[in-house]
């Protein structure tokens, strides 16, 4: 059941040359949302009049926290805002990820896809994550992100190989499936490594679910902006996923 309602400002960090983490008071979001849902954000500004969807990258102990980057003049106008300040939100939208606490799930993430993986981790203690990006700078704060849940390991990659091992997340997946039984893989990221990370789940007969990154206008479904090609047709990123099942969108 998604709501309207203010949060106010904790914390609104730069955590990384063009990343910020947003922390809110928004203890309302606990006891409704579900990981892979994702909140739309009101530019605190006259000239902005789209809301701004984030992934909810975690909610508990009354605290939201979603990451950004520096991408326009809207993510460029929020990273100014203060703690104490208020922004208004539309949450939580979106269906999540199909969970069950009994399954071992690994998490494949690439650059800001990590945000939604990270409520996962938070969810189900002791799942493993596959984290990738460009290079250290972009990986670090996700390290430490992940560390501080109850995870059962993980991997770094990194393209220009500053960090972790050399590659992109896709070369290196194979060799972390065979690692531990898993269930299924849970994606999110840029489409064509989540496209990559699916033909592999396949290949090793696991599920794969993967979470679209999309423009979108209203997040309500009303729009169309959002909409992509899927194997049941035309449908939208903002109601009907952003988490799809991978053999239905690939």
């Amino acid at each position: 059941m998604k709501k309207i309602f203010d949060a106010e400002i904790i914390s609104n960090k730069k955590i990384s040359p063009e990343i910020f983490k947003l922390e809110l008071n928004a203890p309302e979001l606990e006891k409704i949302s579900s990981p892979g849902q994702f909140v739309q954000v009101k530019i605190p500004s006259e000239e902005f009049t789209l809301r701004r969807p984030f992934g909810i990258a975690s909610v508990s102990g009354g605290k939201l926290k979603i990451f950004y980057r520096l991408v326009g003049r809207g993510t460029k106008f929020l990273s100014q805002v203060k703690p104490g300040e208020i922004l208004n939100l539309v949450a939580p939208l979106g269906n999540g990820f199909n969970l069950d606490a009994e399954k071992k799930y690994l998490l494949v993430g690439g650059g800001m896809g990590l945000a939604p993986l990270l409520s996962v981790a938070e969810k189900i203690p002791g799942t493993k994550v596959l984290i990738g990006g460009k290079n250290k700078s972009e990986v670090d704060f996700w390290i430490e992100e992940f560390g501080e849940k109850n995870i059962g390991g993980y991997l770094v990659t990194t393209d220009d190989g500053s960090f972790g091992e050399k590659g992109f997340v896709t070369e290196h997946l194979e060799k972390y499936l065979s690692s531990d039984n898993f269930s299924a893989v849970l994606t999110c990221g840029p489409e064509i490594m989540m496209r990559g990370v699916a033909k592999i789940a396949r290949k090793n007969n696991l599920p794969c679910e993967v979470s679209f990154e999309r423009r979108m206008a209203c997040g309500l479904g009303a729009c169309l902006s959002c909409s992509i090609d899927t194997a049941n047709g035309r449908k939208k990123v903002c109601k009907d996923g952003p988490v799809f099942n991978a053999d239905e969108v690939f």
